[in-house]
């Protein structure tokens, strides 16, 4: 069924209620990225399982750690999600015990080792601490086209704009079409990191003015 972008959408922010939505959309969203093919092993058997895997318990310690989430709604289904990684809190995730070893028993100990990898590089990138991170950010392949994903970056840039300890917002890819449009929504690339064969792409965008003025 073609979908249309005038389909009523709304932005909210989501809680653990969303995760199995959650989960599902970023599987659809991440399982033919080249940096997760590369990550999981595609070429061999399993690569949807560890997709699925990884996919849930990065959701999973998210709500666990009650970081925020913003959702992009389109007649109330869940088509577009940004897990947002605050300045003080972003390394939460890779730096759990448990998720780790969540990771090892459902993806394996190589493909463990290349995501923690692939995450301190990124990191390495990163000017300084007083940024916020989108380390999963997707709409759904059915959605997209229809410029739900500017709708949703905007709103996390404004979103993260209101804290006043943040000077913007780092995401990378490895997926060339991703990388052209980050440049027309504002950001600039800062590093790349060799992830296998392929180079992913870290990017920078600076908070814009708050559009309303604080009151006394």
């Amino acid at each position: 069924m073609t979908q249309t972008s005038n389909a009523a959408s709304q932005i909210q922010m989501l809680d653990s209620g969303y995760s199995r939505e959650a989960r599902s959309l970023l599987y659809q969203a991440y399982r033919h990225e080249p940096t997760f093919r590369y990550l999981f092993e595609a070429q061999h058997r399993g690569y949807e399982q560890r997709v699925r895997a990884t996919v849930r318990e990065l959701v999973k310690q998210h709500f666990l750690q009650d970081l925020p989430a913003l959702g992009l709604l389109v007649n109330d289904r869940l088509v577009g999600i940004a897990l947002i990684a605050p300045p003080q809190r972003r390394l939460g995730i890779t730096e759990s015990w448990a998720w780790q070893l969540r990771m090892l028993l459902s993806t394996g100990l190589r493909c463990t080792r290349r995501y923690l990898d692939y995450h301190q590089a990124v990191q390495a990138c990163v000017p300084g601490d007083a940024v916020h991170m989108l380390p999963l950010l997707g709409i759904h392949p059915e959605f997209q086209g229809l410029h739900y994903g500017e709708q949703l970056l905007e709103a996390v840039h404004n979103w993260c704009a209101e804290d006043k300890h943040s000077e913007g917002v780092v995401l990378d890819t490895g997926n060339p079409h991703y990388q052209d449009f980050y440049k027309r929504q504002g950001y600039v690339e800062i590093g790349e990191v060799a992830i296998g064969p392929v180079l992913e792409h870290v990017f920078f965008h600076a908070n814009p003015q708050v559009l309303h003025t604080e009151t006394a």
